[in-house]
């Protein structure tokens, strides 16, 4: 009874420790924006508990996330980047899936795209 209930401890605390990992690390996507201009983002994410932490690069440089949550293999967060001299506001919703971040991005509340980004 004692190994049983042992092995289901650590198979939970296992469980638990991968998908806390599971988002943090270097993250690459190639896209096709709205503008329908290639970019390619990099982002450096990390978890601390529910809250998600890092940045986000590309053409625009780099930008710090804010409002980030990771919960399970659920994430959001969101950036603000400098575009044609004005702010544009990104909101990223998605989930790891593996070595997959498959991400909805919505901009300036007025549309979204899809982006998929390795792991790096």
């Amino acid at each position: 009874m004692k190994t049983i209930l042992k092995i289901t401890l650590f198979s939970l605390f296992s469980a638990m420790m991968l998908l806390a990992a599971g988002v943090d690390g270097s993250w690459k996507s190639t896209f096709t924006a709205p503008d329908g201009v290639e970019r390619t983002s990099t982002f450096v994410l990390q978890s601390d508990g529910e809250k998600l932490l890092g940045k986000i690069g590309g053409a625009t440089g780099d930008a710090e996330i804010k409002n980030g949550a990771v919960k399970g293999a659920d994430v959001s967060f969101q950036i603000t980047i400098d575009y044609n001299g004005q702010p544009m506001l990104l909101r990223y919703e998605g989930k790891v899936d593996g070595d997959e971040l498959k991400l909805k991005v919505t901009y300036n509340e007025e549309g979204s795209f899809e982006i998929v980004a390795k792991r790096q």
